[in-house]
């Protein structure tokens, strides 16, 4: 269906993508593997040709259902796009248009390659989208995508891709930043439709548990080239390059070091409520209001993490933001012995350097117009104005430096680092003012598990070191494994079970922890589409 063969791209003369060869035959799934950087986009772009025209420069043979992608006509690229190979990009926000409604964008996909109108077009946006999973597609055809959640966008862009039954999907980490219930279900989607319309699957991942449940072969990719290859069972268990090996063997590992006994409580949450308004009407008149968490009670010590789990709007982050008081809230909240809740802004802001926040996406949470010395010493600068300009670089420096990232690079500007390096540039902010509590709102959430590893090695060394206090929100219970020593679970903004991280992990309680746990453990495997209902 797809061969790939002596595939190579330079962008401006720098090459990307070197002798890059594979074969995906009628109803196989193979999975190109590696991490940031190493082509995989690049290499799923080249199969359809969407790289931009200008600037990149590819060689080699790809051929699609017979036809050499590099070499063929508009009208011909026409016709393979879509109508024999559907695309699902990595993130569903900014590949769906914000101003186009979720039918529109559907409808767009059918009609470049079929002359549908009115009512037969509406039912099969429809049917498209109910095939996708998407609840009560015909109530949804208005909404825009800023109105989905994570996992409703993404079947959104499968059913666009699946519009022309293609012959192959191309997938490009379809389940990247989506919590583990809602991966569990867009993995069992594509599954049931591989097996269902005898598609061909190019499945692009750093998730090798992904890979260990679904994949037939294995492609991984380093440096531009293919390092390894062969049947998925065979690479897995019987790894014959060192970069597989260190993929395989870079899962976060281990527990953090122990609380001391005695620590003192930092932070103290008594039935913590936070309510979202729903308004309607020309004078936007409150008819309604959204429990966002409920009840929600808790001590965190120093020197302790607590990890809290749960789905996409579960309340996990609502309630960070609450305890910092950036989220109206009602309840108990004392950080430091000292109630905080209801104190204004003038009264809050000597606290602000010890309680800091680090932010999901190292992307969009560093201005781009300022360089890593200004975003690092923006805090000082605030909450430390008596301190010189040379004293607050040395303290830039040294931040910089403890989280493992070279000083002399504080005059570069975010676009010129890694995600890895940009979410250490973002820990190294709230460290500079040597906090003692530390808000992380998934942190590791779209980084490689080799950079996960290295954020999570980084983070319970700072907490050994500074006796730092972290709230840890996240879906991945690997990463929380490695991280928490208590878990709280929530679901609907309410606490479901909660308890010593290696109770809860081992021996779960409440029905929808068993089935976090299944599809976080058990990707793919029995009990996976029973988790995921």
């Amino acid at each position: 269906m797809l061969s790939v063969a002596g595939l190579g791209v330079a962008f401006r003369g720098r090459s990307v993508v070197e002798d890059v060869s594979f074969d995906v035959f009628p109803g196989e799934t193979v999975a190109l593997v590696g991490e940031s950087g190493s082509g995989k986009s690049v290499t799923a772009l080249s199969c359809l040709r969407l790289l931009p025209a200008a600037g990149a420069n590819p060689s080699g043979h790809v051929v699609l259902d017979g036809v050499d992608v590099l070499q063929a006509s508009p009208a011909e690229l026409q016709r393979l796009r879509g109508g024999v190979a559907g695309m699902v990009f990595q993130e569903p926000m900014t590949s769906l248009n914000p101003l186009h409604t979720v039918g529109r964008q559907v409808s767009e996909a059918i009609q470049l390659h079929r002359p549908l109108r009115g009512a037969a077009l509406r039912a099969r946006v429809i049917e498209l989208l109910e095939r996708a999973g998407l609840p009560d597609p015909a109530h949804r055809l208005d909404a825009f995508p800023h109105q989905l959640s994570g996992g409703q966008r993404q079947r959104v862009m499968i059913a666009a891709a699946l519009a022309n039954d293609p012959k192959i999907l191309i997938a490009d980490e379809p389940t990247t930043a989506l919590d583990v219930t809602i991966q569990a279900q867009i993995l069992a989607l594509l599954a049931e439709l591989k097996q269902r319309l005898g598609m061909a699957l190019l499945l692009i991942t750093h998730d090798l548990s992904i890979v260990r449940a679904h994949a037939d072969k294995v492609v991984v990719m380093r440096h531009g080239r293919v390092v390894e290859q062969g049947p998925a069972a065979e690479v897995l268990v019987n790894p014959q390059h060192d970069y597989t090996k260190m993929l395989l063997a870079t899962e976060p590992r281990g527990q953090p070091a122990p609380v001391a006994a005695g620590a003192p409580v930092l932070l103290q949450a008594s039935q913590v409520n936070v309510e979202f308004p729903i308004r309607r009407g020309l004078l936007r008149r409150q008819v309604g209001a959204i429990q966002a968490c409920r009840d929600i009670s808790f001590d965190l010590r120093e020197g302790e993490t607590l990890g809290l789990v749960g789905e996409s709007g579960s309340g996990k982050t609502t309630l960070g933001l609450a305890l910092l008081q950036l989220e109206k809230s009602t309840g108990g909240i004392t950080f430091e012995g000292r109630p905080i809740q209801g104190l204004t802004r003038q009264a809050l802001q000597p606290l602000r350097a010890r309680m800091q926040i680090v932010f999901q996406d190292p992307y969009g949470s560093l201005s781009p117009r300022m360089s890593v010395a200004e975003i690092v010493g923006e805090g000082l600068a605030v909450h430390a104005r008596d301190v010189s300009r040379a004293e607050r670089q040395k303290r830039v420096a040294a931040a910089l430096a403890e989280v493992g990232l070279d000083p002399g690079t504080a005059e570069r500007y975010p676009h010129e680092f890694s995600g890895g390096q940009r979410q250490r540039i973002a820990i190294a902010r709230a460290l500079v003012l040597q906090p003692r509590l530390l808000v992380l709102d998934e942190p590791t959430s779209a980084l490689d598990v080799s950079v996960q590893a290295q954020v999570v090695e980084l983070l319970r060394d700072l907490q050994a070191r500074h006796r730092l206090a972290y709230l840890f929100i996240s879906h991945d219970l690997r990463v929380v494994r490695a991280m928490a020593h208590r878990i709280m679970v929530l679901k609907g903004g309410q606490v479901v079970e909660e308890g010593e991280a290696t109770a809860v992990l081992s021996n779960p309680q409440a029905p929808y922890t068993k089935a976090l746990m299944r599809a976080a453990f058990n990707p793919g495997g029995e009990g996976s589409e029973t988790s995921a209902a």
